[in-house]
């Protein structure tokens, strides 16, 4: 039988039942606190399928790791949780993001979701959450995604106010901008930069003429061709390279998804546009994107947010970015992928966060650990209300550290070389920038 906790509680709620006694193995069969264990239930939502799987490619892998990591059950004082991971597929749409939000906390009862993929993924969860006062983290987009464009009035800086129950860590625009034009300044360009911005959260972010790259472009003297905003999977930029060739733009820039990328240079390739550097974003995260490229991917460049070289360790397992890395390569036959690492400090942060919470099943509490973060992870350190992050903020948003690289082709597998690491200087760099050939 339930215990009773009340109606206010009900949706946040972490379930316990006695039958959570069965899957604690027999080595702890007959502790007292097995017996009166309970379930700590955890959504996690990412995009395994549609055109932002990649991003998901990893989720069995450091699922599994930390199914293994937790089957003896979580001890939070004086109590023993078991914890189960409840997983949705959001399909790459926000629409089907904000329903399985929805059943995760109205049907399974989950107490803490979990979801880091994009702001198409992650504003529809972290939305519903924030409805329901059931603690969410995320990661995975730029911070400004996330913490002002779930706004009610995103334009209006003066109504912007901070969330209760949702909280984001990633690095921001001001980063990455930070990172691509640190790039640049290694190769001899005319500054002529042609935009890839598409119809989406991210592309709306980048191209923002306020909060994006256009100011702060125009500040450093680059020069910007944005031809305005276009709908995911297209199939045609003939008029993108048209006009990034009538301005002669040596650069390019943005932020799109793999397969309209791969479009975009095949095309380009075609008509004999040739850039000296292409610095875009979530496309070329990802080396079976590059590697559909064949040749033509060699020097493409891109933000670096993980690598096996990054000097961090998990704080839930011990375990650092290059051994979580090739346990990843040696289990699935893949090469490793950025998001490996944070998906992973998903759950470090969770798990954390729970131990300090007092009560596991006090959302409130969940939620006020959620925001005293001050943890080391494998990404790097994870401190919500820095100084890193504008005041108004600061509640919401913690950053992590970023870099920049460029994939470079080593026979026949492309490897990430750290180019640029002017804001993360403990993050080792491999090479400097060169010129696409």
């Amino acid at each position: 039988m339930k215990p009773t906790l009340g109606r206010f509680n009900r949706r946040q709620v972490l379930r316990g039942t006695a039958g959570a006694i069965a899957g604690l193995g027999a080595a702890s069969l007959f502790s007292p606190a097995v017996f009166a264990a309970k379930i700590i239930k955890i959504g996690y939502v990412s995009p395994k399928s549609g055109p932002l799987a990649a991003f998901a490619e990893a989720d069995d892998f450091i699922l599994g790791q930390f199914r293994t990591t937790t089957k003896n059950g979580l001890k939070l004082g004086s109590q023993t949780y078991q914890v189960e991971v409840i997983e949705k597929d959001s399909q790459s749409n926000p629409n089907r993001a904000a329903e399985v939000a929805k059943e995760l906390i109205t049907r399974d009862n989950v107490g803490l979701i979990l979801v880091g993929a994009t702001p198409e993924t992650n504003n529809p969860v972290a939305t519903q959450c924030e409805l329901e006062q059931i603690p969410c983290i995320s990661s995975v987009a730029p911070w400004q995604t996330n913490f002002i464009a779930r706004q009610a009035n995103p334009a209006d800086p003066k109504s912007w106010k901070p969330f209760e129950s949702t909280f984001h860590y990633f690095w921001g625009l001001e980063d990455v901008i930070g990172v691509f034009t640190g790039m640049w300044s290694q190769v001899a360009s005319n500054k002529s930069v042609g935009a890839l911005f598409p119809n989406d959260g991210d592309g709306n972010a980048w191209g923002d003429k306020v909060v994006g790259f256009p100011p702060v472009l125009s500040e450093k003297g680059y020069k910007l061709t944005d031809t305005g905003r276009f709908q995911n999977l297209t199939d045609d930029f003939s008029a993108q390279i048209a006009a990034f060739r009538s301005t002669d733009a040596e650069i390019v820039t943005g932020v799109v998804i793999p397969p309209d990328f791969t479009t975009f240079w095949n095309q380009a390739q075609q008509k004999g546009y040739k850039p000296k550097l292409v610095s875009v974003a979530k496309a070329l995260l990802f080396p079976t994107t590059v590697q559909a490229l064949g040749k033509n991917g060699h020097n493409i460049s891109t933000e670096v947010w993980w690598t096996p070289s990054h000097p961090y360790k998990s704080s839930l397992t011990g375990i650092s970015a290059a051994d979580l890395a090739k346990g990843y390569e040696q289990a699935s036959g893949k090469q490793w992928t950025q998001p490996i690492g944070f998906v992973h400090s998903l759950f470090e942060v969770a798990i954390d966060a729970l131990k300090r919470s007092g009560d596991p099943a006090d959302g409130a509490a969940v939620a006020k650990a959620i925001g005293a973060t001050k943890l080391d992870t494998i990404v790097g350190p994870i401190a919500f209300g820095s100084n890193k992050v504008p005041p108004f903020a600061a509640r919401n948003i913690a950053k992590t550290p970023l870099v920049g690289g460029q994939w470079r082709l080593n026979g026949d597998r492309y490897e990430m070389v750290i180019t640029e690491n002017g804001q993360a200087p403990q993050i080792p760099l491999g090479g400097q920038m060169q010129a696409l050939s």
